[in-house]
């Protein structure tokens, strides 16, 4: 961002004083998260107002301003990988099955095993779940290979598809064409001209290998009869919930598609849900706010997107919160005193094997509920650390205490920011 200094008379200041007045006091009155397009009016003014009460100025230090002392529970084992472990190991003890996509995350909301989180809950709030869903197709994910491939109903909107980078391959070549003709009758002494037009040819050819990797990826799943069908089947799963759920069915509207997919980023687990709202009762009990909730089921490829705008996102096989078993406390508005209250709950619960939980520097208590209340068998957590890897590979970021990060390697476990930096990564 530029800064410009200018010579401003009286009037002018004047002016500037009345709009940060003004603008002030409009932030005020406005939470720094957007209630979910799915809430009818008076829903979302009422989420509104949790909203401003979960970011209420308490008047003295919050979140990592706030001096507490974090319970033992809370921090991670002295071998660091043995909190991921604890999670794999109850994934495979229950032999769960995780979401790759949100076409497979539909399919277990249906079988029973997901149960449907209210954006805002007599004491919680969902406060920026979904806030890294894209308006973007909804897609099939091939977790093998890493790769996504929109999901489209019919014929003719695949034979459009093909059309439309037809097109853009043809208008990519007939630049390049031009801009090559262009270089070649710039004298070489014009540096400034000659160095634009080779950039502007770089970013035609970057652009035409996207769509031509695009067009390959459309031929690899929609040419493959078992692919093919994989994806007609999945793509009705979503249309049929979006029928069944959302008020405009359409899903070539982006707001619509974006709206579907905070929903379905609004589901847990029963076991998950029901400890999230009784931890959140005691908590608004106590102190008369709602619990900040910010993370509850991500399927494999929404973690993978979170991976590319965060690099702290977990890389592992079976990431924690593809189970549904984990959510995620937001304290960066919570005083000294309401920390240590939320972090003696979670430690007791710790204390009688109902969780695995880990105080984030980044403003999050990440929890982890075992569905019988019980941790998994020693054996099978051990035999779950050759999931995680190298105990460095464990981020730093996730620590109770502040370390010196050796490598960028070393960050592989998500990290949370403020909400501000959040924005893209929920």
């Amino acid at each position: 961002m530029k800064f410009y200094s200018v010579a401003c008379g009286k009037p002018q200041v004047a002016l500037i004083l009345v709009l940060l007045l003004f603008c002030g006091c409009r932030n005020k009155s406005q939470p720094q998260v957007a209630a979910p397009a799915t809430l009818d009016s008076a829903s979302s003014d009422q989420f509104k107002e949790a909203a401003l009460r979960v970011e209420e100025d308490r008047g003295e230090p919050t979140g990592r301003q706030a001096a507490v002392e974090v319970p033992s529970q809370l921090k991670h084992y002295s071998d660091n990988r043995r909190f991921l472990s604890m999670q794999i190991a109850e994934w495979r003890r229950h032999q769960l099955q995780t979401p790759h996509d949100f076409a497979e995350l539909i399919s277990l909301i249906k079988k029973g095993e997901f149960v449907e989180v209210p954006a805002l809950g007599r004491s919680y709030i969902l406060y920026g779940v979904g806030f890294s869903a894209s308006d973007g197709p909804f897609t099939h994910y091939d977790k093998g290979s890493g790769e996504s491939v929109p999901l489209i109903g019919s014929e003719a909107e695949l034979e459009q598809e093909y059309s439309e980078i037809g097109k853009s391959l043809d208008q990519l070549k007939q630049a390049d064409a031009d801009l090559r003709k262009q270089l070649a009758a710039t004298p070489r002494r014009d540096r400034e001209l000659t160095g634009k037009l080779r950039t502007e040819i770089t970013e035609n050819e970057t652009s035409a290998a996207e769509f031509k990797k695009k067009k390959a990826l459309l031929d690899r799943f929609y040419k493959n009869t078992k692919s093919r069908e994989i994806i007609a089947s999945e793509y009705h799963a979503v249309r049929s919930f979006a029928l069944e759920t959302e008020k405009d069915n359409s899903l070539t509207n982006p707001n619509d598609r974006k709206a579907l997919k905070v929903r379905l980023l609004s589901y847990l687990r029963p076991a998950a849900f029901r400890l999230m709202e009784d931890l959140a009762k005691v908590y608004q009990d106590r102190f008369g706010r709602p619990l900040a909730i910010t993370s509850l089921v991500r399927p494999d490829e929404y973690q993978r997107q979170l991976r590319e705008s965060n690099p702290n996102a977990t890389l592992i096989d079976v990431p924690p919160h593809s189970t549904g078993l984990a959510f995620d406390v937001y304290y960066r508005y919570l005083t000294a005193a309401e920390q240590q209250f939320v972090m003696a709950e979670l430690a007791r619960l710790r204390d009688e094997g109902r969780v695995a939980v880990l105080r984030e520097n980044a403003n999050h208590f990440h929890v982890f509920v075992f569905i019988d209340g019980t941790p998994p068998a020693e054996e099978l957590i051990t035999r779950s650390l050759r999931e995680v890897g190298p105990a460095q590979r464990i981020s730093e970021a996730t620590s109770s205490s502040p370390r010196k990060r050796t490598s960028k390697r070393a960050n592989t476990v998500r990290g949370k920011g403020n909400l501000s930096s959040r924005r893209g990564r929920r």
